[in-house]
């Protein structure tokens, strides 16, 4: 039984009001007048504080206006990188990184030069001998002890990893009011003790030395106080981004003055092999001078974001690296060039509240819902600001973003809701010169719909919304200043995922989906992967589609897209799947729609009743052979679980054996879990080899005290 609230309009502005307030009373402020500010902010260079003192007050006077809120990246092609595949003199073809720009590498947790693979998997980082495919064996590992690996890169003898390391601070002092004595005063410390313990987060850069594969070494370690965003790789140079919520708020408000540099700006520590080697207690230091920290103009949030560099070549080199106030969600990287998303929510507040209690939200949204970018040159290692713009709507991760003959162009979504609960969302592109200026746009694309995924391929792009069906667009941006609509494609289902099969052909990786008998949307059922053939770009077409299993089937690849192996000369394409089917399906009936392409049925659930999920029966690496003329065909299905575990899954699977990723050298697929990596002859799937890269799980959960990614040195938080 379903009971529909009259007052749902009311309901909603209450709630939105409520909302707005509590964010300005959280923020410990009155409510501010805070001054709209124009489409375009560039400013070049960026202007910097005067001293610490300075600094600490505009960061504070940020966090009063509510502007602390410090955005991640989830996880556009100068020249789509097409091509997975590399070879070299004496070494076989072997598959990359699936990556979004040519020429520009995106960190992993496994990597190949073709002759050996580098794994990270419970804290540990293992050197295979890859080929010859039946020589395969595990030749070197190392324990990467108070460290928690993300990702890396390889540059011939050297690996470059990123990680995350838990530092503690001296103990903090708790402030009581008033007076307490006798029992009383000692029930107080039992409830809360004389001092809590803080702790920070710090993205840890290690460099290993694998010229000798039996026994690799770190040779330097670098920490960055902050959260690792995201990274890139132009030639031997990594480019990183960090975000970091400033220290100083662990002193009282009355104790700001006077503060050091090193209690204010993000910290900084870097150790070459002698000092690692003697395991040196250094000392962290202000990463830059209050002097030399910049910001966006106005400044957005009261967040540090850190822009920096490393040689993989020049393993001394100095680190370049530029800390400004601000932050970041989502990055994108040219060869030459860095652009860095935040969201700006730069708004009136109490127009805004009159507003939504008079049910006049048209522009609601509009007016919070800004994407400011930020622009940086890129050059052998130096990182310079150009300039920033803005635009409506924010955006849904880096594929939303590219540049192309020095133009940027965006795709974004402006979320806005009625007083009645109805969405009013309309997506759009922007076009920006060289200087982020706004050259071009195309808006109110698709109402009431959301960009589910988007990619852009030289002087085309192609979105997908979604809402009940899936309208895949075909975008002309040949001219830069007028982007038009060519062609679009209703069908069910959706694609969180496109890549380039070739010039005139996409493939999308989604779900399928029902609508729903009532009410305006649809029921996700199982995953879809999909050709669209762009040969007329007026009338697309969807040339092939498969489904796989029901409700629940998942795959990393969606949401990832390093997880998705493809090679147009081998005719390959292999994914993850998490495959879930409903058992003792029913028959479908005239009132149910029955879609047997991918060997299951889908039935239509009753708009009410919320549709069952199927159980867990498999999971590994499904391997398809690819073409234009078949679709796609199922060669087979490699899993790392074996028969007894795979019949104990349930809804769940055992992190340990599930199946992350895969590549390819010569005529062999590698595929990849935490504990090993299997082989298997790349035609008929035959079983080649078998290597165990880890012993299973690490029990010491890496944020405790003492334990693993714990550095136990200390660093200063009371005065």
């Amino acid at each position: 039984m379903i009971i529909k609230n009259k007052n749902l309009g009311q309901i909603k502005n209450l709630f939105l009001v409520s909302l707005v307030v509590s964010i300005l009373i959280v923020s410990g402020c009155n409510i501010p007048n805070i001054p709209d500010t124009p489409d375009n902010v560039l400013t070049s260079p960026l202007p910097t504080f005067n001293s610490c003192s300075d600094l600490t007050n505009k960061l504070k006077e940020a966090g009063n206006q509510g502007r602390g809120f410090g955005l991640f990246e989830k996880t556009a092609i100068a020249e789509t990188a097409l091509d997975t595949g590399a070879t070299g003199a004496g070494v076989p073809s072997y598959s990359e990184t699936n990556i979004q720009v040519k020429g520009v590498d995106e960190a992993d947790i496994i990597k190949t030069d073709g002759r050996y693979i580098y794994t990270i998997s419970y804290g540990e980082f293992s050197i295979v001998k890859a080929y010859p495919a039946d020589e395969a064996e595990k030749l070197g590992s190392l324990k990467l002890d108070e460290f928690d690996a993300y990702e890396m890169f390889v540059d011939e003898d050297i690996i470059l990893l990123f990680g995350n390391t838990v530092v503690r601070a001296d103990p903090i002092p708790y402030e009581r009011s008033g007076e307490s004595t006798g029992d009383g005063e000692v029930a107080q410390k039992m409830i809360a003790p004389d001092y809590y313990y803080p702790s920070y987060s710090f993205t840890t850069i290690k460099l290993i030395d694998i010229s000798n594969k039996e026994e690799p070494k770190v040779v330097r370690s670098v920490d960055f106080e902050g959260s690792y965003l995201t990274s890139r790789k132009i030639d031997d140079m990594v480019y990183f981004v960090i975000n970091n919520y400033p220290r100083y708020y662990a002193y009282a408000e009355d104790n700001l003055e006077g503060l050091k540099e090193k209690e204010i700006v993000p910290l900084f520590r870097d150790m070459d092999e002698i000092e690692i080697k003697n395991d040196v207690d250094k000392d962290f230091e202000a990463s830059v001078k209050c002097g030399t920290v910049a910001y966006f103009e106005p400044i957005q949030a009261n967040n540090f974001v850190t822009i920096a560099s490393i040689s993989m070549e020049d393993i001394n080199r100095d680190v370049e690296k530029e800390v400004i106030v601000g932050s970041g969600q989502n990055v994108y990287a040219s060869l030459d060039n860095l652009y860095i998303a935040e969201v700006d929510y730069n708004v009136r507040p109490m127009p805004l509240v009159r507003r939504i209690t008079n049910s006049d939200d048209e522009d609601f949204e509009e007016s919070t819902e800004k994407t400011v970018v930020h622009k940086f040159n890129l050059d052998n290692g130096g990182i310079k600001y150009i300039g920033s713009g803005k635009v409506k709507g924010t955006i849904l991760n880096q594929f939303s973003m590219d540049e192309y003959n020095d133009n940027f162009r965006i795709a974004t979504t402006i979320h806005r809701w009625s007083s009645r609960g109805e969405s009013k969302s309309t997506n759009n592109i922007y076009v920006l010169d060289e200087d982020l200026e706004l050259i071009g746009s195309l808006e109110d694309l698709a109402p009431g719909e959301t960009i589910y995924s988007s990619r852009f391929m030289g002087k085309k792009a192609y979105l997908v919304t979604f809402k009940k069906v899936d309208p895949f667009f075909v975008i002309d941006l040949s001219n830069p200043s007028n982007p038009k609509v060519l062609g679009k494609l209703k069908i069910p289902g959706y694609s969180d995922y496109l890549h380039p099969y070739d010039e005139n052909h996409i493939i999308g990786i989604g779900k399928e989906a029902v609508e729903a008998k009532q009410g305006d949307f649809a029921w996700y059922q199982g995953m879809k992967i999909a050709i669209f053939d762009v040969t007329d770009v007026n009338n697309p077409v969807e040339l092939h589609k498969v489904t796989i299993g029901d409700r629940g089937t998942d795959s990393e690849a969606l949401y990832n897209h390093k997880a998705f192996l493809f090679d147009r000369e081998k005719e390959l394409l292999v994914l993850p799947i998490n495959l879930h089917e409903i058992m003792n399906k029913p028959v479908p009936t005239e009132d149910s729609e029955d879609d047997i392409s991918g060997g299951t049925s889908v039935i239509r659930p009753d708009w009410n009743e919320f549709p069952a999920y199927g159980e867990s029966v498999f999971q590994g690496a499904y391997v398809y052979k690819i073409n234009l003329n078949e679709g796609f065909k199922l060669i087979g299905r490699i899993t790392h679980f074996d028969e007894e575990t795979t019949k104990k899954m349930g809804y769940y699977f055992d992190d340990q054996y599930v199946v992350k990723r895969s590549l390819y050298i010569d005529d062999n697929l590698y595929t990849m879990s935490n504990r090993k990596i299997l082989i298997n002859d790349l035609n008929d799937l035959d079983f080649i080899n078998e290597i165990e890269i880890s012993k299973g799980y690490r029990y010491d959960y890496p944020y405790g005290y003492g334990e693993i990614g714990v550095d136990t040195s200390t660093i200063p938080a009371s005065k």
